[in-house]
C-alpha cells in the first residue's frame, strides 16, 4: 500500500518495535514469514510473469529475501537467488535452508528483468565497495525493475546517506514503518515509489507521513470575518506578495488584505490597503518579496512583537532570530527552504527530520522545512512528512505555499493543522496543474484540491 499516514522510524526505533513484538511471543521466523509474504506479493505484482532475481545478504534482510523467493517459486514464478557470501544465523539461516531453488554467488548472478534487493537492510554498517558494488551496478543496468526490501542496499536508514554504491530501486517496500532514510539524502532518489506493509507490527510514532486532510466547509452562519481575515504584507518585490494573496484568497480565508506600496491586486476580491488592522486579522503573512532593507526590518519587527498569528516566509526569515520567535505570545509558522533554515538554525545536515523538530522546539513555532521531502515539525515533537511533486522546484511556488498556510491558519486557528492542510493542498494543486507548471498556475487549482478534502 502507499505510505499514507504511515509511521516514520529511525533504525533504533524499528529495532525496539521488533524487540517488543518478540517479547509478546511472536517468533523471528513468524515475523520473517509475514515480511516475505508482503515482498512476494509486491514482487509478483511488478514482475507480471517476468523472471525474477532475488538478491539475499547474510542478515535478516537476506532471510526475508530467501523466504520471498520460496513463496514466489511456489506461486509459479521463475526465480533465481543471487547470494552474498556470509554466515546466516537464526531465522535467516532457516529461511536460507528452506530455499530449494537455484542459488548462485552474487558475482555470478544472471541479469534478469526484475530484481528483488534483499542484500542489506537497516543494519548496514559499512560502504558497499569492490566486487559487490560492481555486481549490483551490472544487475541494476540490466534490470527493468528493482524492488527493494525495506530499504535500498547502500543507504543509511536514518539519513539516507550513501558512503559507497547504492542499488537504486524503482520501488521500495518498507516493512513495519517508513524509515527516515527513505525521505532524506540520496534516499529520496534511490527509494523510488515508497510502499509500506505493517507486517503485523504495532507501531506508534509522532512522526508520520502526511495524510490527506479532512477540511470542514463553512457553516451556515459563517461570513467573511468568521472565516478569517488574512493580511499579506508586501514589499520590494510585489509579485511575490500578489502570488501569496491569490493563494490566500483561493485557500479558504474569508477576506484577504494586501498591504503594499504597489496598488495592483491579483483579484478584485483582494482588498488593497496601506496597512493591516492587527485587531481584525486572523493571520498575517510577512516575508514574500519583503526585501531586507531598514524598512523591511522595521516592518518585520513590528509584526514580530504583535499578538497576531504569523506566517513568516522568504526575506523575513533573514530578519528574525530564534530567541525573538520563542518569545512570541501568538502562534507562529515558519516556511523556510534549506538555505533560509540554515541561516536561522544552522544547516539541516544528516537527519532533516531531527533538525526540523529541534528547530521547532527552539523557536516554539511550527516549522515547514521545504524540500524534496517537506517536513512539518511542531514544538511538541510531532512531525509530518510529504514528498511534493518535483515540478514545484520553480520560482514563486513557495510564495503560493506561504499564502495558503496563512489562509488555513485563519480558517482553522490551529497552527499544526493549518500547516499540514496547506502543504497537502499545495502538493495536490501542483499535481492538478501538471508538469512544467509555473507558480501562477497553482492558485486556480487550490479550490479543486480543497473539494477533494470535504
Amino acid at each position: 500500500m502507499r505510505a499514507t499516514d504511515a509511521p516514520i522510524l529511525t533504525a533504533a526505533e524499528m529495532r525496539a518495535v521488533e524487540a517488543a513484538c518478540f517479547a509478546r511471543g511472536t517468533s523471528q521466523a513468524e515475523l520473517m514469514e509475514c515480511a516475505a509474504a508482503a515482498v512476494a506479493r509486491e514482487a509478483a505484482r511488478f514482475a507480471r510473469g517476468r523472471s525474477i532475481l532475488v538478491l539475499g545478504g547474510p542478515g535478516n534482510n537476506g532471510g526475508d529475501a530467501f523466504a520471498a523467493a520460496r513463496l514466489l517459486a511456489a506461486a509459479g514464478h521463475d526465480v533465481t537467488v543471487g547470494a552474498l557470501g556470509g554466515r546466516w544465523s537464526g531465522a535467516a539461516e532457516a529461511m536460507q535452508a528452506a530455499w530449494r531453488g537455484p542459488t548462485v554467488d552474487l558475482a555470478d548472478a544472471p541479469a534478469q528483468p526484475v530484481v528483488v534487493d534483499g542484500l542489506f537492510g537497516i543494519g548496514l554498517s559499512r560502504p558497499i565497495e569492490g566486487e559487490v558494488a560492481t555486481a549490483i551496478a551490472r544487475l541494476r543496468a540490466a534490470a527493468g525493475f528493482v524492488l527493494a526490501i525495506d530499504i535500498a542496499s547502500g543507504l543509511d536508514a536514518d539519513t539516507g546517506a550513501a558512503a559507497g554504491a547504492v542499488l537504486r530501486a524503482d520501488a521500495t517496500l518498507a516493512l513495519g514503518a517508513v524509515k527516515r532514510g527513505h525521505l532524506q539524502g540520496e534516499g529520496v532518489a534511490a527509494t523510488g515509489a515508497l510502499l509500506v506493509d505493517p507486517i503485523g507490527l504495532a507501531v506508534r510514532s509522532e512522526v508520520r507521513m502526511l495524510a490527506q486532510p479532512r477540511i470542514a466547509p463553512p457553516g451556515s452562519d459563517d461570513h467573511k470575518y468568521t472565516r478569517g481575515l488574512v493580511g499579506v504584507v508586501g514589499g520590494a518585490m510585489p509579485g511575490a506578495a500578489r502570488l501569496a494573496a491569490t493563494a490566500a484568497a483561493r485557500g479558504g480565508s474569508g477576506y484577504v488584505v494586501l498591504a503594499s506600496a504597489d496598488a495592483r491586486v491579483p483579484l478584485d476580491a483582494v482588498v488593497h490597503r496601506e496597512e493591516i488592522d492587527p485587531d481584525r486579522a486572523a493571520a498575517v503573512l510577512v516575508g514574500p518579496g519583503l526585501g531586507r532593507d531598514d524598512k523591511a526590518r522595521r516592518t518585520c519587527e513590528q509584526w514580530l512583537t504583535s499578538n497576531c498569528a504569523l506566517v513568516i516566509d522568504g526575506d523575513a526569515l533573514a530578519l528574525v532570530d530564534v530567541d525573538s520567535l520563542a518569545r512570541r505570545p501568538a502562534p507562529t509558522i515558519l516556511t523556510p527552504h534549506a538555505g533560509e533554515f540554515a541561516r536561522l538554525f544552522g544547516p539541516p545536515a544528516g537527519d532533516r527530520i531531527a533538525a526540523a523538530l529541534e528547530a521547532a522546539r527552539r523557536s516554539k513555532a511550527i516549522v515547514v522545512l521545504k524540500g524534496a521531502a517537506t517536513v512539518i515539525a511542531a514544538p511538541d515533537g510531532s512531525a509530518r512528512v510529504v514528498q511534493p511533486p518535483a515540478w514545484l522546484s520553480t520560482a514563486g511556488t513557495g510564495d503560493v505555499l506561504a499564502g495558503l498556510v496563512a489562509a488555513r491558519l485563519a480558517a482553522t486557528r490551529a497552527p499544526m493543522r493549518a500547516a499540514c492542510e496547506a502543504v497537502w493542498l499545495h502538493a495536490r494543486a501542483a499535481r492538478l496543474a501538471g508538469p512544467a507548471l509555473v507558480a501562477d498556475d497553482l492558485p486556480m487549482h487550490i479550490p479543486h484540491a480543497i473539494a477533494e478534502c470535504l
